[in-house]
């Protein structure tokens, strides 16, 4: 059992998977990093000095100046700034993955089927070579 996990383990295919995870967890990362630190800032300052990050329902009965102190002092909280942030994760890596899979999918395109290497007589219709001067069942010359 040990010997078929070892080979398992060793196929391209699972190295490849775990090689796609890491860069992937990468990639999140600096998505994230992109819609926090560079893309809502100026869309929170468009949308009147708004910090979506900070966006939140308090569901207790106390005031709390932010999601941090809310958060700091236990109360019930729907954090929708954070859900939003989220959701542009989202979309820029979906968006990003499908330019990757469209380019791969292009340099994958099929070749153009081979020339054909027989042809029909045009006297008995069977199949000949393209090279054939005559056909070797009925022995008419062929143009």
């Amino acid at each position: 059992m040990l010997k078929e996990f070892k080979e398992f383990a060793l196929k391209g295919n699972v190295i490849d998977l775990a090689i796609g995870i890491v860069i992937g967890g990468a990639f999140g990362k600096i998505v994230t990093s992109f819609v926090n630190d560079i893309l809502m800032p100026p869309l929170g300052l468009f949308l009147g000095k708004m910090d979506f990050a900070n966006l939140f329902i308090n569901l207790s009965e106390k005031e709390f100046p932010s999601l941090k102190a809310a958060r700091d002092a236990g109360a019930p909280v729907i954090s929708y700034g954070v859900f939003i942030n989220t959701v542009l994760d989202f979309i820029i890596v979906a968006f990003a993955i499908f330019l990757v899979i469209r380019q791969i999918n292009r340099m994958k395109r099929e070749p153009l089927p081979a020339p054909p290497n027989t042809k029909e007589c045009g006297f008995c219709f069977s199949a000949i070579p393209t090279r054939a001067t005559r056909c070797p069942q009925c022995t008419s010359e062929l143009k």
